[in-house]
């Protein structure tokens, strides 16, 4: 298994009155995570770190491969993959039952994007517009598919790139966890190798900075705090609309 360093960095930003993202590093499992809560009143808050701390928590359950899963899993897909993929519909689950406990908490949701690294491969799974990267000889490649209405509209022709990122309905999400009563997950498996950098954000930094920009900023820097610090700071240039995390781990050996 080769080498990897990772460090992650949330901030509120300029306009948000407190912070909903939340992010997990966990280097034991390696497992990363980025969520980007909604709902307001500090109840966006609430479902990411429920999402997070569930999807952590059967990680670490499910490390042990003979664990028995609640879950019937793909045959098709490799074993760290299944487990995200039930991790990540278990914590739909859970935002869904606080939601029906505590009826405050109604119209909270999260978006996540969550990356398990084993044996050469990484398993990539996401609800929302919180996305994925992978920065592989001088190339940034999006490894996730934004579920909002815009890039919908986009991939159906309708809008341009261009015309998704301004307008006035492109934080519109499709799909969250705690949205409706069942929630399709997105997976993608990569081939990891040595030199590889990912990165995790929410769309508090993906809304201010265009792919040119996060590859200039990932390029530009020499550390992987670096990195996370210097990408926040431009999207706080911009505006900082929104919170905004970065999770970046690099991979060595």
């Amino acid at each position: 298994m080769p080498e990897v360093k990772a460090f992650g960095l949330t901030d509120r930003g300029l306009a948000r009155p407190h912070n909903e993202d939340y992010f997990e590093i966990d280097s034991d499992q390696n497992l990363f995570l980025v969520a980007d809560g909604m709902g307001g009143h500090r109840h966006g808050e609430v479902a990411s770190q429920l999402a997070v701390r569930t999807i952590k928590d059967f990680v670490d359950k499910t490390a042990n491969p003979e664990t028995t899963w609640p879950f019937v899993p793909e045959p098709e897909l490799r074993r760290p993959t299944n487990i995200l993929k039930m991790a990540v519909r278990l914590a739909h689950d859970r935002v869904m039952y606080a939601i029906r406990e505590d009826r405050r908490l109604f119209g909270m949701g999260t978006t996540v994007v969550g990356l398990l690294l084993e044996d050469g491969f990484a398993a990539i799974a996401h609800v929302g517009d919180s996305r994925a990267y992978r920065l592989r000889d001088g190339n940034l490649e999006l490894l996730t598919d934004d579920h909002t209405w815009v890039n919908e509209q986009v991939v159906a022709g309708f809008l341009s790139a261009d015309q998704a990122r301004v307008h006035p309905l492109k934080n519109v999400v499709t799909r969250a966890l705690g949205g409706e009563r069942e929630v399709a997950v997105d997976i993608k498996e990569v081939e990891v190798e040595s030199g590889d950098l990912f990165i995790l954000c929410s769309d508090g930094l993906t809304t201010m900075l265009s792919d040119e920009e996060i590859l200039a900023g990932a390029q530009s820097s020499t550390s992987l705090d670096e990195i996370c610090h210097n990408l926040v700071d431009a999207a706080n240039s911009r505006g900082g609309h929104d919170n905004v995390t970065v999770v970046a781990l690099g991979i060595e050996g």
